[in-house]
């Protein structure tokens, strides 16, 4: 047994049984199995049906589309993990195990229960609210990305980032309003966050000296690619509230050392913590990280 998980959208929380032999029509239409009444969302929008083992969503015609995975489709086969986006609502394609069978009432009724949960969580400005648990932020940027959506994507765990979108294009990004860090390093380090809560807001008026130019395909690449990095030296990489000095006596020459190491000796001295030094490096943390690493390693360096 599967169920449609809607992880954002008004009955975020809430699930849609698939069952076999029966077809799910969503759309605004008030005679229609799912109804998601919002202007993105056409009367009859598209139809996920479940035979032979097989689950298929087909899109009706809708003007604004239907997505799985980020990708606009007018057909596809679901597995278990996929994500469709539908107007406002992301839905994931979950297993139900052994869980008790409804009528259709009953699933009614709970979808109308997470739509008050969901509404009472929900500020008035946004459109969109939900999990990073449930929908990491690549995913989620992408489903943007494809989708064209404009506003700003509030994220929050124990900071606050904001990444502002313009027709699915990211164009800028910061955190705790902190506007020292830069557009890009900012960026890179929100979508690392594996846990939190996102809201889409409406978009933001105001003007920005530097904006990010690379596509949302290239930056999530990117980006991905220096989480694997930091992930494969973390174990090198002083705590960051570890404060770093000069190593006493210094030993190791420094006619070694490349311009960017000396740069980086000098911010340790004039700095002190590994997170302050980080913040405080030109470039992406990676690059920062990667210089740290090898300082520690050659003896330059040392925790105090």
């Amino acid at each position: 047994m599967y169920a449609l998980k809607f992880i954002s959208g008004k009955y975020q929380g809430g699930e849609f049984p698939v069952k076999p032999g029966k077809q799910i029509v969503v759309g605004r239409s008030s005679d229609l199995d799912m109804v998601l009444v919002e202007d993105m969302v056409s009367r009859k929008h598209a139809k996920i049906t479940c035979s032979d083992g097989k689950i298929l969503i087909e899109d009706l015609g809708s003007t604004n589309g239907t997505f799985v995975n980020g990708e606009k489709i007018k057909q596809a086969r679901l597995k278990e993990g996929d994500r469709v986006l539908i107007g406002t609502s992301i839905l994931k394609l979950v297993a139900q195990g052994n869980a008790p069978q409804m009528d259709d009432q009953q699933v009614k009724k709970k979808l109308e229960e997470a739509a008050a949960a969901a509404a009472a969580r929900q500020t008035r400005s946004s459109s969109m609210t939900g999990k990073i648990e449930e929908v990491p932020l690549p995913d989620l940027l992408q489903l943007f990305g494809t989708s064209k959506k404009n506003g700003v994507l509030f994220v929050k765990d124990v900071h606050e980032g904001r990444i502002y979108l313009r027709q699915g294009r990211i164009y800028y990004a910061s955190i705790d309003d902190n506007h020292d860090l830069g557009p890009l390093k900012s960026f890179y380090r929100i979508i690392r966050w594996e846990v939190g809560d996102f809201e889409l807001l409406p978009p933001d008026p105001q003007d920005f000296m530097i904006e990010l130019e690379e596509p949302t395909e290239a930056l999530l690449m990117e980006g991905l690619r220096q989480l694997d990095e930091l992930r494969r030296i973390a174990n090198d990489l002083p705590a960051p509230d570890a404060r770093l000095t000069l190593a006493m006596p210094l030993n190791a020459p420094l006619r070694d050392l490349s311009p960017e190491q000396l740069d980086m000796l000098q911010l340790v001295y004039n700095t002190g913590t590994t997170q302050t030094i980080i913040d405080k490096a030109d470039g992406s943390d990676l690059e920062a990280s990667l210089l740290l690493v090898e300082l520690v390693k050659k003896e330059y360096l040392q925790v105090a």
